[in-house]
């Protein structure tokens, strides 16, 4: 087993935990690496806001003749995990009076202002209630054609010189026959799209790019020192690299030869850009389990987190990904399901990103894990996530 430990603050046992249990977890990881589901495995658990683990287990890079190993400072995209940094920087625009989360979303981006868009709200957003069409493979559709297409046509018929500046929320929203799937809060439907909208309010309500919103807001003041959306050399130099594709993207990051790509770097990357370590993850998700507030730096208040933690959901069904579920529970930004499948105490919350990485928070345990599972290729290794999770969850004490 190729395993490298990362800094802790803690053993186990200080806080009231297991160690034999972490031996289960890498094995498990290793057995998914041998099987080929996943490339390699970072984590970082934490309770009662103290690290007990820390590790890495496999390699950075995807090249059989390459074994560079992962360590636990390896950066990598964590996709949709983004989202609760999304959510959270718009609580802040909560808190200081700027919205509510009822405010529509046409009252701040005139693209909304005409049916049906216009009966969005924020609300609706966080909670992916908003009516919009959800992510692909969502759904069996094999019509469906996602707002991203619909951006990169429209791109490359414009004329910068006869049209003006290309609006990319018009591109989205105006193709003829769009419309929205279902009325607003009466189906929870995952869309990533309206995280990037989220961004786009982000921006136009502070006058500031919603990356550096969130980075100078929640990332630098945490400490979250490996979390941007954009890579710098020294973090492409940790990057774990899974496919030809990233690869080139990396090295020519580490070259600096990286170009602008448009329209996509002027479009908000908050439902899925961020780059980050299972590290930063947890201490963001302390800050969280620690109402707002952690190691002294307040991101958010206790009321703003109590609203994102809480079910805001009620008996709204969802059927993605064949789900069929009549009450789907979910709060501001956050993942709620409970269910037979997992050993987490009620109340849990957490995010997962594509790819694939998770962070789960557990209020009455006061443990923090995260992790980062690269996937082989385009499936989806439920062993890495679920299973990951009893496993985590069985060294409590």
């Amino acid at each position: 087993m190729m395993f490298t430990a990362g800094k802790t603050e803690c053993t186990p046992a200080d806080v009231d935990y297991n160690a034999g249990r972490l031996e289960v977890l890498k094995t498990h990881f290793q057995k998914l690496i041998d099987d080929k589901e996943i490339q390699c495995a970072t984590y970082c658990l934490s309770r009662r806001g103290k690290i007990f683990a820390h590790g890495a287990i496999g390699k950075k890079s995807f090249r059989e003749d390459d074994d560079s190993p992962a360590l636990p400072d390896s950066v990598r995209w964590i996709a949709s995990a983004t989202k609760l940094f999304t959510a959270v920087a718009i609580m802040k625009l909560v808190e200081d009076g700027v919205i509510r989360l009822d405010s529509f979303v046409a009252e701040i981006l005139p693209q909304f202002a005409t049916p049906p868009y216009d009966k969005i709200n924020l609300f609706h957003l966080l909670t992916h209630t908003s009516g919009m069409h959800a992510d692909d493979n969502c759904y069996e559709n094999k019509y469906q054609t996602n707002y991203w297409a619909m951006i990169d046509n429209a791109y490359k018929q414009h004329n910068t010189k006869k049209d003006g500046e290309f609006d990319w929320i018009t591109a989205a929203l105006g193709t003829i026959g769009t419309g929205l799937r279902t009325q607003p809060g009466t189906e929870w439907s995952y869309c990533s799209f309206g995280f990037t909208i989220l961004g786009a309010v982000i921006d136009k309500l502070t006058g500031v790019n919603a990356h550096k919103y969130i980075e100078n807001n929640i990332a630098k003041p945490l400490k979250l020192k490996d979390t941007s959306f954009k890579i710098s050399q020294e973090k492409a130099k940790r990057y774990i690299v899974s496919n030809e594709e990233t690869e080139k993207q990396i090295k020519e990051i580490i070259n600096g030869k990286a170009k602008k790509e448009l329209p996509w770097d002027d479009i908000p990357q908050t439902g899925g850009g961020l780059e980050s370590t299972a590290y930063d993850m947890n201490r963001f998700g302390n800050m969280v389990l620690h109402g707002g507030t952690f190691d002294g730096v307040r991101i958010i208040g206790r009321k703003a987190v109590e609203k994102m933690t809480t079910l805001s959901l009620h008996n709204i069904p969802n059927n993605c990904w064949e789900a069929k579920d009549t009450d789907r529970k979910f709060g501001i930004g956050f993942d709620m399901r409970q269910g037979p499948a997992f050993t987490f105490s009620k109340g849990t919350y957490n995010h997962e990103g594509a790819g694939a990485c998770a962070l789960y928070i557990d209020p009455k345990e006061e443990l923090v894990a995260a992790w980062i599972v690269p996937f082989t290729d385009d499936e989806w290794y439920h062993r890495a996530i679920f299973n990951a999770i009893n496993i985590i969850w069985s060294g409590l004490l």
